[in-house]
């Protein structure tokens, strides 16, 4: 079997894949994206976020002032300390990108990128990631919108 036909074998039973999971209820979803989402930014993208937030005084607003645009990453502050809209102005999933998936049900893993990574840095608040639109969905860019609420009540 030849490369093309492994490829174009690769693309369907991930494409098959995704579109059964885009099925499954939202919370099913976000289960299942979650640990790949966090196996993919762990070592990398959370480190160096932590290094910006850390630098900036463990402030969000100020860190997106200095650091939320750059040719891969945009963060706007729309309610200091509260509101967010932040994404990528291109698709970077290094999936999407191997051709393994174009299904916009994959971009859950981004949006469940984006949750791990402030919860992280901003341990026990209350966090809502709303995806607002994605490449693979059509969109011009992937922006999700972030509300960060208080404190979460301990039992």
């Amino acid at each position: 079997m030849g490369n093309n036909e492994e490829q174009r074998r690769n693309e369907v039973f991930y494409r098959t894949l995704e579109e059964a999971i885009g099925q499954l209820p939202v919370e099913v979803r976000a289960r299942l994206y979650r640990p790949c989402a966090e196996a993919c930014v762990r070592d990398g993208v959370l480190v160096e976020l932590r290094r910006q937030f850390e630098e900036c005084g463990c402030d969000l607003d100020r860190q997106y002032a200095k650091y939320g645009r750059t040719p891969y990453f945009f963060a706007d502050v729309i309610e200091p300390g509260k509101v967010y809209e932040m994404g990528y102005p291109h698709c970077l999933c290094p999936q999407v990108e191997a051709g393994f998936t174009a299904v916009p049900t994959h971009c859950e893993c981004s949006r469940q990128s984006i949750l791990y990574v402030l919860q992280e840095l901003l341990p026990g608040r209350v966090i809502e990631v709303e995806t607002l639109g994605t490449v693979l969905a059509g969109g011009k860019e992937c922006r999700f919108r972030v509300m960060v609420g208080e404190t979460e009540p301990r039992d």
